[in-house]
Protein backbone atom coordinates (compact mmCIF):
# COMPACT_ATOMS: atom_id res chain seq x y z
CA UNK A 1 0.00 0.00 0.00
CA UNK A 2 1.36 3.10 -0.92
CA UNK A 3 1.68 5.99 1.57
CA UNK A 4 0.29 9.49 0.82
CA UNK A 5 2.92 12.20 1.16
CA UNK A 6 1.33 14.41 4.10
CA UNK A 7 2.24 18.12 3.92
CA UNK A 8 5.07 19.75 6.28
CA UNK A 9 6.16 22.81 7.56
CA UNK A 10 8.90 23.50 5.48
CA UNK A 11 7.14 22.73 2.21
CA UNK A 12 4.16 25.40 3.26
CA UNK A 13 7.08 27.97 4.37
CA UNK A 14 8.84 27.71 0.77
CA UNK A 15 5.28 27.80 -0.64
CA UNK A 16 4.21 30.70 0.99
CA UNK A 17 7.18 32.42 0.97
CA UNK A 18 7.39 32.02 -2.64
CA UNK A 19 3.74 33.78 -3.38
CA UNK A 20 4.54 37.05 -1.75
CA UNK A 21 4.85 39.67 -3.72
CA UNK A 22 8.82 40.68 -5.26
CA UNK A 23 9.62 36.36 -4.56
CA UNK A 24 10.37 34.95 -7.78
CA UNK A 25 10.64 31.26 -8.58
CA UNK A 26 13.65 29.10 -7.64
CA UNK A 27 14.40 32.43 -5.51
CA UNK A 28 13.44 30.16 -2.11
CA UNK A 29 14.15 27.11 -0.49
CA UNK A 30 15.31 25.17 2.54
CA UNK A 31 19.00 24.87 0.83
CA UNK A 32 21.15 27.72 0.30
CA UNK A 33 22.59 26.95 -3.34
CA UNK A 34 26.32 26.41 -3.38
CA UNK A 35 26.02 28.45 -6.73
CA UNK A 36 26.22 32.07 -5.63
CA UNK A 37 25.89 33.06 -9.16
CA UNK A 38 22.58 31.43 -9.50
CA UNK A 39 21.43 33.78 -6.60
CA UNK A 40 23.40 36.77 -7.05
CA UNK A 41 21.35 39.22 -8.84
CA UNK A 42 17.69 39.29 -6.86
CA UNK A 43 19.51 37.06 -3.49
CA UNK A 44 18.05 34.48 -1.63
CA UNK A 45 15.72 32.94 1.07
CA UNK A 46 16.22 30.20 2.95
CA UNK A 47 14.12 28.24 4.95
CA UNK A 48 16.16 27.21 7.94
CA UNK A 49 13.17 25.08 9.44
CA UNK A 50 11.64 24.96 12.61
CA UNK A 51 12.83 26.55 15.68
CA UNK A 52 9.54 26.77 17.84
CA UNK A 53 5.66 26.58 17.89
CA UNK A 54 3.79 23.64 18.26
CA UNK A 55 0.49 21.81 16.54
CA UNK A 56 -3.01 22.37 17.97
CA UNK A 57 -4.05 19.28 20.27
CA UNK A 58 -7.62 18.98 19.15
CA UNK A 59 -7.70 20.23 15.67
CA UNK A 60 -5.22 20.08 12.71
CA UNK A 61 -3.96 23.67 12.54
CA UNK A 62 -0.23 23.77 12.96
CA UNK A 63 1.59 26.39 14.23
CA UNK A 64 5.32 26.60 13.62
CA UNK A 65 8.19 29.12 14.35
CA UNK A 66 10.29 28.88 11.39
CA UNK A 67 14.03 30.90 10.73
CA UNK A 68 14.30 32.45 7.60
CA UNK A 69 17.47 33.48 6.52
CA UNK A 70 17.47 36.48 3.65
CA UNK A 71 20.87 36.50 1.59
CA UNK A 72 22.58 38.42 -0.86
CA UNK A 73 26.60 38.55 -2.31
CA UNK A 74 28.16 40.75 -4.30
CA UNK A 75 30.46 38.56 -6.82
CA UNK A 76 32.27 41.80 -8.07
CA UNK A 77 33.97 42.45 -4.66
CA UNK A 78 34.26 40.44 -1.17
CA UNK A 79 31.93 43.39 0.16
CA UNK A 80 28.75 41.91 1.69
CA UNK A 81 25.44 44.23 0.23
CA UNK A 82 23.47 44.74 3.40
CA UNK A 83 20.87 47.13 1.46
CA UNK A 84 20.09 44.51 -0.90
CA UNK A 85 19.64 41.55 2.02
CA UNK A 86 17.57 43.88 4.28
CA UNK A 87 15.40 44.61 1.29
CA UNK A 88 14.54 41.38 0.39
CA UNK A 89 13.98 40.81 4.10
CA UNK A 90 11.50 43.72 4.28
CA UNK A 91 9.68 42.05 1.30
CA UNK A 92 9.06 38.85 3.78
CA UNK A 93 8.27 41.51 6.47
CA UNK A 94 5.68 42.79 4.13
CA UNK A 95 3.65 39.77 2.84
CA UNK A 96 2.58 39.21 6.37
CA UNK A 97 1.09 42.67 5.97
CA UNK A 98 -0.58 41.46 3.19
CA UNK A 99 -3.92 40.17 3.81
CA UNK A 100 -5.19 39.57 0.30
CA UNK A 101 -2.08 37.03 0.22
CA UNK A 102 -2.91 35.12 3.51
CA UNK A 103 -5.87 32.70 3.33
CA UNK A 104 -4.57 31.33 -0.21
CA UNK A 105 -4.65 28.14 -1.02
CA UNK A 106 -0.93 27.08 -1.62
CA UNK A 107 -0.15 24.47 -4.01
CA UNK A 108 2.77 22.24 -2.88
CA UNK A 109 5.16 19.75 -4.64
CA UNK A 110 3.46 17.13 -6.91
CA UNK A 111 2.09 14.57 -4.49
CA UNK A 112 1.27 16.75 -2.21
CA UNK A 113 -1.68 17.71 -0.78
CA UNK A 114 -2.43 21.68 -0.89
CA UNK A 115 -2.44 24.10 2.34
CA UNK A 116 -3.28 27.10 3.44
CA UNK A 117 -1.73 29.83 5.68
CA UNK A 118 -4.23 31.31 8.25
CA UNK A 119 -1.84 34.09 9.50
CA UNK A 120 2.01 34.45 9.39
CA UNK A 121 4.00 37.08 11.83
CA UNK A 122 6.78 37.98 12.52
CA UNK A 123 8.09 36.92 16.34
CA UNK A 124 11.52 38.85 16.26
CA UNK A 125 12.65 41.66 14.57
CA UNK A 126 15.25 41.10 11.34
CA UNK A 127 18.53 41.14 12.68
CA UNK A 128 22.06 41.50 10.81
CA UNK A 129 24.55 38.14 11.05
CA UNK A 130 27.96 39.80 10.21
CA UNK A 131 31.04 38.15 9.54
CA UNK A 132 30.46 35.69 7.16
CA UNK A 133 33.10 33.55 5.97
CA UNK A 134 31.89 33.81 2.00
CA UNK A 135 31.09 37.35 2.33
CA UNK A 136 27.30 37.25 2.17
CA UNK A 137 25.14 39.43 3.73
CA UNK A 138 22.66 37.79 5.77
CA UNK A 139 19.57 38.76 7.92
CA UNK A 140 17.66 36.28 10.18
CA UNK A 141 14.36 36.55 12.01
CA UNK A 142 11.85 34.11 13.42
CA UNK A 143 8.64 33.77 11.81
CA UNK A 144 5.22 31.90 13.10
CA UNK A 145 3.05 30.73 10.58
CA UNK A 146 -0.55 29.31 11.06
CA UNK A 147 -1.47 26.79 8.94
CA UNK A 148 -3.60 24.01 7.88
CA UNK A 149 -3.69 21.40 5.20
CA UNK A 150 -6.79 21.29 2.50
Amino acid sequence: MAVTPKANTELVAVAWLLSADGIEAGQVATTLPSDASAWSTNGFVHVVGAVGGSPQLYYALREPVVQVDCYAVNLQSGKPPWGKAASLMELVVAATYDTAGLQRVLTLRPGYPQARVLTAHFISEPRRMPNDDASFARYQADLALHWITL
